[in-house]
């Protein structure tokens, strides 16, 4: 019989936790919206080589972006009930290795959509790394309670990204796409940090929830959610979106808003935590709510 090889289990676990170190689902959702600014950029399909460069450049930044994020944090992680498993943190991969990992995966990527795609989604999407891992995680985090609102402008690049990466130029539409995900950036992760506000607490860690309190951050959140619905309204105003995404995003937000009234007026202990799994699931069906509309709305006009 064959005998299946398998790695020793050291390596493994160390692959595993190289792989954790890119924190694969929230890079996932922002090469999702980075995908989706590629389609949207064109009425027809972008050309796949291109297509696939811009994809593995972009999400090999984000993933570099992510792996910073747990070297400057790695001694708040480790006294935080939700990440004081990760990699760093724990011990399990060295500082000096997930430096060079980080700088790695930052260096590849970005000479990928340097020269096969172009110089201005090269240099955005470098600034964008820079933006989270350096001015968000390094400075805004520690700073003030306001970091998320204005570090979430990194965030919310990748479908202008994506956008640059097949047009090589910056256009409205695509800053729409970054209004609507810059946005939605607070009211998701506040209903984290009313569920973690404890956590923060202890590493004195000025979340909203901690400053200001566990009430005002549900009025911030409710009050955002309101306008998200605003600006998700703007692409279709615009014309830049026909009828299948109207109903879409009028559905999702109006969940949005129900999910944030519930927080606010009738709590119960799992509520925040619903919350935030909630607006991950409306970011990722609102963008592809997009795409469909985009090519139904394509299909109508020809």
């Amino acid at each position: 019989m064959l005998k299946v090889l398998a790695l020793p289990h050291h390596y493994s676990q160390q692959w595993r936790d190289y792989y954790q170190l890119t924190k694969p689902k929230v890079v996932a959702l922002l090469v999702l919206t980075a995908w989706v600014g590629m389609m949207l950029a064109q009425p027809g399909l972008p050309k796949f080589g291109l297509m696939v460069a811009a994809t593995l450049g972009i999400g090999l930044l984000s993933a570099a972006a992510a792996a910073m994020n747990h070297i400057v944090d790695q001694r708040i992680d480790a006294q935080m009930a939700r990440t004081y498993n990760r990699p760093v943190a724990r011990g399990r991969l060295t500082t000096q290795q997930a430096v060079k990992f980080s700088l790695l995966l930052a260096g590849s990527g970005f000479l990928l959509l340097f020269i096969a795609v172009n110089p201005l989604t090269a240099w955005l999407t470098l600034a964008s790394l820079f933006g989270y891992a350096v001015v968000y995680t390094m400075f805004l985090k520690r700073a003030t309670p306001q970091n998320i609102v204005i570090g979430g402008l990194a965030g919310a690049m990748p479908p202008l990204l994506g956008w640059t990466a097949m047009t090589a130029e910056v256009h409205a539409h695509a800053l729409l796409l970054v209004m609507i995900i810059f946005t939605w950036t607070p009211p998701h992760f506040w209903a984290l940090a009313i569920h973690r506000r404890d956590d923060y607490a202890k590493v004195n860690m000025p979340m909203l929830p901690v400053t200001h309190g566990i009430e005002f951050t549900k009025s911030a959140i409710f009050l955002y959610t309101l306008v998200l619905f605003l600006v998700c309204l703007l692409p279709y105003l615009v014309g830049m979106t026909g009828a299948v995404y109207l109903l879409g995003s009028t559905v999702l937000n109006l969940g949005f808003i129900w999910y944030a009234w519930q927080l606010k007026f009738n709590a119960k202990p799992e509520t925040a935590m619903a919350t935030f799994k909630f607006s991950i699931w409306h970011l990722m069906v609102l963008f592809l709510v997009l795409l469909l509309d985009h090519y139904w709305f394509i299909s109508a006009l020809s």
